[in-house]
């Protein structure tokens, strides 16, 4: 097979190492940057064309969207799909966990346990968004934020209407959310693949911080979920039709609560936590994928 991963640095952690896992299980690896892909259709069918060349003999890609590239990558995404060939991560599934409060609205349906969170159009003069979630300290999260950035801990009811109000001036939108106190600063990651765990790790915030992100000065280590955590992961991925998810999560008195469905979670955190080669676990995916010939198509109605 020829697998492709869409990625727009090859130099990534998580790039290289599913680049040696395709060619330690005697595939041809291609690094495709899917800026600079150009989409054609005509009547004869949908093309890409990658540094003035047709490709057309790519059996499945990887998808390693960037956040800031969402539209044009999963619009690449997309072309591939339309070209009959396999993606392991679905271009519908990317776009839908790339939209924090469409993610946050597909969990709650689905019965997922999350922290209570409100959203409104509109609450300058006023704290009546802040009513639906209790009393500060409560988080505030930009609805574009990624990797800890454009998250705010206000703890008290005049800062939080003051956060917003502030958001609000610049015509930004932002979600509220409780804040788990319990949770001190921790979270937890599963990495799925296919329905399965392939590993789970926890992530500690830096001592004042009350964000656990790696990015953010964190520090991780391997974790053993319980048979709850572990079965809201695999629901929240499955609600979310990922394939392949990074489910963040939170311990709290009401049990697990889902923080975020990544559809490109990172390689390098939960390989050297764990020590388990989860690139190889996408590479076996995309193998018994095509081995059973089927393309998973996404259900999920939202």
């Amino acid at each position: 097979m020829k697998i492709a991963v869409l990625s727009r640095n090859p130099k990534l952690y998580s790039t290289k190492r599913l680049v040696e896992a395709i060619e330690q299980r005697g595939h041809t690896s291609q690094v495709i940057d899917h800026l600079k892909c150009d989409i054609v259709m005509d009547e004869n069918g949908p093309y890409i064309f990658y540094n003035g060349k047709a490709l057309k003999d790519i059996d499945a890609v990887i998808p390693r969207i960037g956040a800031s590239v969402t539209f044009y990558g999963t619009a690449v995404v997309r072309q591939f799909e339309m070209m009959k060939v396999f993606s392991a991560v679905d271009s519908l599934a990317i776009t839908r966990s790339r939209d924090k409060l469409r993610s946050l609205q597909i969990l709650s349906r689905s019965g997922v346990g999350i922290p209570k969170t409100a959203f409104t159009n509109y609450s300058r003069g006023d704290n009546k968004v802040l009513k639906h979630i209790g009393r500060a300290p409560v988080v505030i999260k930009l609805l574009e934020g990624t990797q800890g950035l454009g998250v705010v801990l206000a703890e008290t009811d005049k800062a939080a209407t003051s956060v917003v109000e502030a958001f609000e001036s610049l015509n930004t939108r932002v979600i509220l959310q409780e804040f788990i106190e319990e949770a001190g600063g921790a979270d937890l990651r599963a990495f799925i693949v296919d329905g399965k765990v392939v590993g789970a790790m926890k992530r500690q915030g830096k001592e004042g911080e009350f964000r656990s992100n790696l990015h953010r000065g964190g520090h991780a280590s391997v974790f053993k979920l319980s048979k709850a955590e572990r079965e809201t992961a695999l629901k929240a991925a499955k609600c979310m039709g990922l394939a392949i998810a990074g489910v963040d999560m939170l311990q709290s008195k009401r049990g697990p609560m889902v923080l975020e469905v990544n559809s490109s979670p990172g390689l390098e955190g939960i390989e050297k936590a764990t020590e388990v080669d989860v690139a190889g676990k996408i590479i076996e995916y995309i193998e018994e994928a095509s081995s059973r010939k089927r393309l998973p198509k996404d259900k999920v109605k939202a």
